[in-house]
């Protein structure tokens, strides 16, 4: 009997290893490849942040070119204000000469006529120079905004990051900045200073308002060159307190963070603790504004873009959320 012979069948033939060759090749290529992309999309939205921040840069110094015109029309303003008046004063004293000359004068009826009449010429041109006073006053409160911070504020905080990174590389710019700010508010009901951990500046007048008085004033500027408690280069914990211990319903705060990074902590977080802390008043606004100021210290450093990425979308929004402005520099002179 003649037995058929079985042809072997091969399971691993060379086409089969083909298609498996040429399937784990195509996984290693998708995963090279996204691997590559990422930092092209790091670098893109780094770019298009420098973009913005040169944008922003150009804002500031138009505006500042604004804020010099605004000082000289405030200036002619205020020699207005004095010139009117010293002109009110002459016309109340004029007043009083005629109503003296008027009881003097009552048994003569035609004389007291024309002085009544001249009490009156005098009254509409004292009534006409107050309402040009009233209206000089009104014009210069309108001005209540300086480079697109408002400077309406009747108290206001700093918030300073004080890390290695901002003493080491931006601190006279920083004291450069307060000297600025300060200029800006003239006067103000209350001053106080914390860093971004929450610490005093002066432990005394932890959880108070500090006078403000031009000593004063003086005494923060020097205390803020050997200024150096500890930092962890997040200003969560200095914006929470600032707002927890200094938030009334009957006050309008400023708070003005200065710093470079947010090296920790969740951004929506912080964000979502501040709206449930910064309640809006009976007209609908918020009673603290929130301005910052970014340094770029950490340009110079590759491994901390990210933080200043970090840092930057936490102010602007936190300053769109509350009424104020945030400005990123772009340079530390």
């Amino acid at each position: 009997m003649k037995i058929k012979s079985r042809t072997a069948i091969e399971i691993f033939n060379l086409s089969f290893l083909d298609v498996i060759s040429c399937g784990f090749g195509a996984i290693i290529l998708l995963l090279v490849i996204s691997k590559i992309s990422q930092p092209l999309f790091i670098k893109q939205e780094l770019l298009q942040l420098t973009n913005k921040i040169d944008q922003l840069e150009q804002q500031l110094n138009n505006e500042t070119q604004q804020q010099n015109r605004l000082k000289n029309t405030l200036s002619s303003a205020e020699q207005l204000l004095v010139q009117l008046q010293n002109k009110a004063e002459k016309k109340q004293q004029l007043i009083l000469t005629i109503q003296y000359q008027l009881n003097d004068s009552s048994r003569d009826l035609q004389a007291q006529k024309i002085i009544e009449q001249k009490m009156h010429q005098v009254r509409q041109s004292l009534t006409a120079e107050m309402r040009r006073l009233e209206q000089s006053k009104t014009a210069i409160s309108n001005k209540n905004t300086v480079a697109g911070i408002s400077v309406s504020s009747e108290y206001i905080i700093f918030i300073i990051d004080t890390s290695g990174s901002m003493k080491n590389f931006a601190w006279p710019l920083v004291r450069k900045k307060m000297q600025e700010i300060l200029a800006i508010h003239p006067r103000v009901k209350g001053i106080q200073l914390i860093n971004d951990m929450g610490d005093y500046m002066f432990s005394q007048y932890a959880g108070k308002w500090i006078k403000d008085t031009p000593a004063r004033r003086r005494a923060i500027l020097s205390r803020l060159i050997s200024w150096e408690p500890f930092s962890n280069s997040s200003p969560e914990e200095g914006i929470t307190r600032a707002i927890k211990q200094f938030y009334a319903s009957d006050k309008s705060i400023s708070l003005y963070v200065l710093g470079d990074d947010f090296s920790r902590g969740s951004i929506q977080s912080l964000l979502d603790t501040v709206d449930r802390l910064n309640k809006k008043s009976h007209s609908a606004q918020k009673r603290v504004r929130i301005n910052a100021i970014g340094f770029p210290v950490l340009f110079q450093h590759p491994d901390g873009e990210t933080n200043i990425v970090r840092f930057a979308a936490l102010m602007r929004k936190l300053a769109e959320n509350n009424n104020g402005s945030f400005v990123g520099l772009t340079h530390l002179k």
